[in-house]
């Protein structure tokens, strides 16, 4: 299991200090969570912040676009440091033309779904994109409780991209802490992003680890 803390649960006035303490916890991944307050109800950071911590660390950088029209804004994200970038199914971008420009900038290209969006609506698209993001909360506020119906949704396209052997990756984004984590492993995640149960906990490292390693 590979483990992404989010940075929207640090503390944003120190957030350069913060990547830092990620990397030195033994994190692989950063995630960052872009909101603009239109696809969601709250605003996070745009591309200037994730370019200024960019220089900060050696991971790579997850962006995940809560943002209505993500495919105007793909340059300039790509530009400012994103390895890989996740948009959503919901949003008014096309989607193979979104995917399409992310691989363009030679980034990686992921889609994420809400809670209540039917599998069927991402189906077409997972031969061609490298991240199915699942989403475990409604989007756009961290903190929430992880949502059980979404393990079967997980289950669902784990067997779906192993009977294809298709190349995506699962990762699973809400409400995941201790307890959480073991079920999603075992659904078929191949990533977390732990948000709050990580930059609340005593000792990062550690929380980094026995999550990994559950």
């Amino acid at each position: 299991m590979k483990i992404a803390p989010s940075m929207l649960a640090c503390n944003f006035s120190e957030m350069g200090n913060e990547i830092k303490k990620i990397t030195k916890a033994g994190a692989d991944l950063v995630h960052m969570d872009v909101m603009d307050g239109n696809f969601v109800p709250n605003i996070s950071f745009g591309a200037g912040i994730i370019k200024s911590l960019r220089k900060l660390t050696h991971l790579p950088f997850d962006v995940h676009l809560m943002i209505l029209k993500p495919l105007l804004y793909l340059d300039e994200f790509a530009t400012s440091g994103a390895d890989s970038i996740t948009f959503h199914i919901e949003s008014e971008s096309n989607p193979f033309n979104t995917i399409k420009k992310i691989q363009k900038l030679n980034k990686k290209a992921g889609i994420s779904l809400k809670p209540d969006t039917d599998i069927a609506k991402v189906l077409p698209f997972l031969p061609f994109i490298d991240i199915i993001l699942v989403m475990t909360v409604e989007p756009g506020f961290g903190g929430q409780n992880f949502l059980m119906s979404q393990l079967a949704k997980i289950e669902k396209l784990r067997n779906i991209i192993n009977d294809n052997k298709f190349n995506c990756v699962i990762e699973v984004d809400g409400g995941i802490n201790f307890d959480t984590v073991k079920l999603v492993q075992k659904a078929g995640a191949d990533i977390c992003v732990a948000g709050t149960s990580l930059f609340k906990s005593e000792n990062m490292h550690e929380a980094i680890q026995k999550m990994k390693n559950f």
